[in-house]
């Protein structure tokens, strides 16, 4: 089999959603809005807590970081799809597909870890709250962000260089929405069975600590809800934990589908169904659920906000 010969101008093409729906323009439009819907929301939430000091908390650092993760996650791939589409042109580089894959593994393998830690944070502040500052003080929080950003370049770095070592074939088409180690290793000239184990083994060994983690903390967090004495305290605690669940439960299902599941478990529609659901529609709702419903982050939201709008108001 003829292999591709990569030179400087060589490149793939990202054949994505867009190109295969039935109402690609409609479709176009309903991404370009949720793009902007998690700019909006991601943008806010980074704002008030960055300008506000009563959120200069542990909880609200890692809603910070979540928050970062999420906009820098969906503006690594929905603005490429967008300009692809709206220019006719569907190509990349072999450099930029590169980049494309270790900045998505990168905001992903953070963000599972992130939640983790978030986790943990809940699960210390509920279940003993007289020893939060001491268990989750700044200096923890801090060594929590920079181990959840560490550790996902890392593992990113590796997959990507051990992906793209690859030879390709003349097929250069890339029917995904987003350079990914799954669509990538169907365009190889090699065997690829063993790299597929240990892409699912490490999938594994990333995914499933973290997520026992984070349902071992909620299993304890509801355990304690339940003996709280106060019915309006329970019901707060339930509906947060239930919206975190509903975060958590997005993100991992989407991300088991695509790094643990086997490879005939997927499809070319699916997949790049799973990848718009976690690249562009998780962005947009994990502020809502995580935040702007928080009285303490929107109070923020009317202050910070207020300050920097009524002095333009007044000058007028």
């Amino acid at each position: 089999m003829e292999l591709w010969n990569f030179t400087l101008g060589s490149g793939f093409i990202l054949v994505g959603i867009l190109n295969d729906s039935g109402s690609p323009e409609l479709l176009c439009a309903t991404i370009t809005i949720l793009y902007l819907l998690a700019l909006i929301g991601n943008g806010l939430l980074l704002l008030a807590i960055t300008m506000e000091a009563r959120l200069h908390m542990p909880m609200y650092l890692l809603l910070g970081q979540l928050s970062l993760m999420d906009l820098l996650f969906t503006s690594v791939v929905t603005p490429k799809a967008l300009a692809d589409f709206l220019r006719r042109e569907n190509t990349i580089s072999f450099g930029g597909c590169a980049l494309q894959m270790f900045l998505a593994l990168t905001m992903g393998g953070a963000e599972d870890l992130l939640l983790a830690f978030m986790a943990y944070d809940r699960y210390v502040a509920i279940c003993h709250p007289l020893t939060y500052m001491t268990l989750v003080s700044p200096r923890a929080c801090w060594l929590m962000v920079a181990t959840s950003w560490i550790l996902a370049s890392l593992s990113a770095l590796i997959y990507t260089v051990y992906t793209m070592h690859y030879p390709f074939c003349r097929a250069q088409e890339i029917r995904h929405l987003l350079c990914e180690i799954p669509p990538l290793l169907k365009l190889a000239c090699a065997d690829t069975s063993r790299y597929e184990l240990m892409v699912y083994v490490m999938g594994v060994t990333f995914l499933i600590p973290s997520l026992a983690a984070i349902l071992a903390s909620y299993t304890q967090i509801l355990l304690t809800v339940l003996h709280m004495p106060s019915n309006e305290g329970r019901k707060k605690a339930l509906v947060t934990c239930s919206s975190h669940l509903t975060v958590v439960g997005m993100f991992y299902g989407a991300a088991t589908f695509m790094y643990v599941l086997p490879s005939s478990f997927h499809s070319t529609r699916q997949d790049n169904i799973i990848s718009v659901f976690y690249t562009i529609v998780t962005p947009v709702l994990n502020p809502l659920i995580y935040s702007l419903r928080n009285k303490e982050v929107k109070g923020a939201l009317r202050r910070v906000l207020g300050k920097y709008m009524l002095p333009a108001h007044s000058t007028l």
